[in-house]
Parts: structure tokens; sequence; C-alpha cells
């Protein structure tokens, strides 16, 4: 099957799908992110993902300005990944993913990360959406408006 480019795509959440492509694109980020693997042989390593797989989904997260290479923070001749300001803006999303998984999708006993948060070193809260007014907000309390929708 044939892969759709939804880069066009009027609805957002489409967009984003497409700019991020797979699940392997959103483990390359946040071992970028949060793990700071930086350095492609770190990132095949800790993901054990194949190389050839690895360095295309690397490429696609540049075009896309989630990643960008960067001077190895070793100081050797290789080169190194990091978020710009679009893939910083990931954060919230894979914050959400990671919280949502380690609810909903247990693995092997003992074998589950979590965040915590480095400075204190203690959990961090579940992430929850939130009115203007302060009230958490669930899928019953939202609608997804758009172009061409009539305000109820």
């Amino acid at each position: 099957m044939k892969k759709t480019c939804l880069a066009g795509n009027d609805c957002p959440l489409s967009r984003a799908y497409g700019a991020v492509g797979d699940w392997w694109s959103l483990l390359i980020v946040t071992r970028v992110l949060l793990g700071e693997r930086r350095r492609f042989s770190e990132i095949q390593e800790d993901l054990g993902v194949a190389r050839n797989i690895l360095s295309a989904r690397l490429r696609k997260l540049v075009e896309e300005g989630i990643l960008e290479k960067v001077p190895a923070p070793d100081g050797s001749l290789y080169q190194g990944y990091a978020p710009t300001e679009k893939g910083r803006a990931l954060f919230k999303v894979i914050v959400a993913l990671l919280q949502w998984g380690e609810t909903n999708c247990r693995g092997s006993p003992g074998a589950t990360s979590s965040l915590v948060d480095r400075r204190r070193g203690r959990p961090v809260p579940a992430i929850e959406v939130r009115a203007a007014d302060g009230r958490v907000l669930g899928p019953d309390d939202l609608r997804l408006v758009t172009p061409g929708t009539v305000k109820a």
C-alpha cells in the first residue's frame, strides 16, 4: 500500500502525522529530546533500529525541521542531532504518549520507564487538558472545528 502524503491536508492532526511520519520517528525524537542521545551511533544502539531505517527517519526529521544536524557534543568530527524549536514543541505530545503508555500499555514487570523531574527526582504528574477557566476537559467536552464547520 502506498503511503499518502498528508502535508497539504486541512486537518492539523493529519498534517502532524505526515510531518512526524511513524513510530520510529517519535522514538528517535524522544531519545534526542529527553534521553540526550544525540549521535547516530548512540540512537542506533539505544533503539536497536536498523541503520538504513534510522538514516531515512533522521533525514526526514531534518527535512521537516524537527531536528537539525549539529557538531557532536564530544567535540569529535562526527555530527549529532538536536531538536529545533519545532522539535521541542513535540515535548508535550511525547510526554502525553509516554504517560498514556505507562497507564495503558504495560510491559514486562519492572521494565517500565517513567518520567522524573531531573531536579527533584520525583515522578511527573499526568498532563491534563484544561479549559480557560481551569476545568479539566475530557473527549466529551471538546469538538474539532474545521473550515466550513458551523459553530453550535
